[in-house]
């Protein structure tokens, strides 16, 4: 690529630092503006809230995070973070039925979220031509006289010291803090057009001590939310010879934080592989909570008009239900996708990118809100197709008990290694209702 003056990043989570790694390829120097001091070892930080969150690294994710830092893969693994094949090394119960496991090339890492971020930022601590700004928060857009063109941004130091950094691009990485909205209107854009699916998600994360025993051996559990029983249950293997468990209601369903209340809730979930692991596994640490209200998808790829020299990605764009764990895996992927465009120069980066990355954006995205509508709490429209695939994927989990190749497919898609409509192949649709049939004749 050919280097194209400055760029700035504001926010240092996974999508500021993807963001600042592809970058460095394209500009000269690519500054990092976070609010927090960065901590130089793996550590939860307040700008980052679901850092003590359970967190795995889908498939796909981890994939494009490989192809984006060398070796990341095995860097991880000799910090102590398993790599878990998802459909063999994992117990899944999927709308009550458990799912017949199988030997896949799904592979996914069990990570805390501070390792991981930890990992990704060291490696771009090493890049010669990106430089991490004082702790400050970006206050202001700086733009031409006509407002057609973004040329920097204003730091706020904690002291109140403002500094003016000049900019040939910048990148909006806050994630739902994003004041991209805010900052447009105020230069007289249209804001994006906001889709909101109100979720009201509260999921405890408490780590346990690993022991082969626990899990039958293997590295992960997970049961889902189903209509009547808004609660989900997940367990993956972490770094330090630990399990991460997270509990989760929706639709106001909170999960208690003593100890005897946890337990009632994993009990509640009908797995009896959690529930054996919450009550004898030996807890390290304290639980922690968070909440999340709503899936929030900005439209920005419908804009007719943006200003050159700007841009949004991650969660600034969409913040999904954190119950399916696509934010990282659509960051990763969001970076290779600006990878490819800037080769091809900056002329309509904007307008590129997210229409390129709207359509990244549709399939994990009717993946979680189809998901969330099979809930009638939920508001939101439910079309004819809506329904007809949520009843159809509950025939797929069924057959899956017995079929692993349903299994590999559905997780194939749940991983964004294959988009949602390949559940819909014919092979698939007959293989689904074949089973349905076998269970008739029983």
């Amino acid at each position: 690529m050919v280097s194209a003056g400055n760029a700035v990043v504001l926010g240092a989570s996974m999508a500021g630092l993807i963001a600042a790694r592809v970058l460095s390829d394209a500009y000269d120097t690519v500054t990092i503006i976070d609010r927090d001091t960065l901590p130089e070892t793996a550590a939860a930080r307040r700008g980052v809230p679901q850092s003590r969150q359970l967190h795995v690294l889908l498939a796909q994710g981890r994939r494009a995070l490989v192809e984006l830092f060398d070796g990341l893969s095995d860097e991880l693994s000799a910090a102590g973070a398993p790599q878990v094949d998802l459909h063999n090394q994992v117990h899944w119960c999927n709308d009550g039925y458990p799912m017949r496991r199988a030997a896949s090339d799904l592979i996914g890492v069990g990570i805390s979220r501070p390792l991981l971020e930890a990992t990704v930022r060291a490696r771009v601590r090493k890049l010669a031509n990106v430089r991490f700004f004082p702790p400050a928060e970006a206050t202001a857009l700086l733009h031409t006289d006509d407002r057609s063109r973004i040329t920097g941004v204003l730091a706020t130091l904690r002291t109140g010291t403002e500094y003016r950094l000049h900019a040939d691009l910048v990148v909006d990485a806050c994630g739902r803090a994003s004041r991209s909205p805010v900052w447009l209107a105020e230069l007289g854009y249209p804001a994006p057009a906001e889709q909101r699916v109100p979720v009201d998600v509260t999921y405890v994360t408490r780590t346990y001590e690993r022991d082969a025993r626990h899990l039958g051996g293997l590295l992960g559990a997970l049961t889902n939310a189903v209509p009547g029983r808004p609660r989900t249950g997940i367990v993956a293997a972490q770094e330090d010879g630990r399990f991460a468990v997270a509990l989760s209601g929706m639709l106001g369903e909170q999960p208690p934080l003593d100890d005897e209340g946890f337990t009632r809730f994993a009990e509640s979930l009908g797995m009896p592989v959690i529930s054996r692991l919450v009550r004898d596994a030996a807890p390290v640490g304290s639980p922690a909570r968070m909440r999340f209200p709503a899936s929030v998808r900005r439209r920005y790829e419908r804009l007719r008009r943006f200003p050159l020299g700007y841009l949004v990605v991650g969660d600034a764009i969409c913040s999904f239900n954190p119950l399916y764990g696509q934010g990282m895996t659509v960051a990763a992927t969001e970076g290779l996708l600006l990878r490819s465009l800037l080769q091809g120069g900056p002329d309509r980066l904007a307008r590129r990118f997210f229409r390129g990355a709207g359509k990244l954006i549709d399939g994990p995205w009717s993946i979680a809100v189809g998901t969330d509508l099979r809930f009638p709490e939920v508001p939101g429209p439910r079309s004819p197709r809506v329904r007809l695939i949520n009843a159809y994927v509950h025939r797929l989990h069924a057959a899956a008990r017995t079929d692993a190749v349903l299994g590999a497919a559905f997780l194939r898609v749940l991983n964004l290694v294959d988009p949602p409509t390949r559940l819909l192949r014919p092979a698939i649709v007959r293989r689904v209702f074949r089973a349905r049939l076998r269970r008739s004749d029983d």
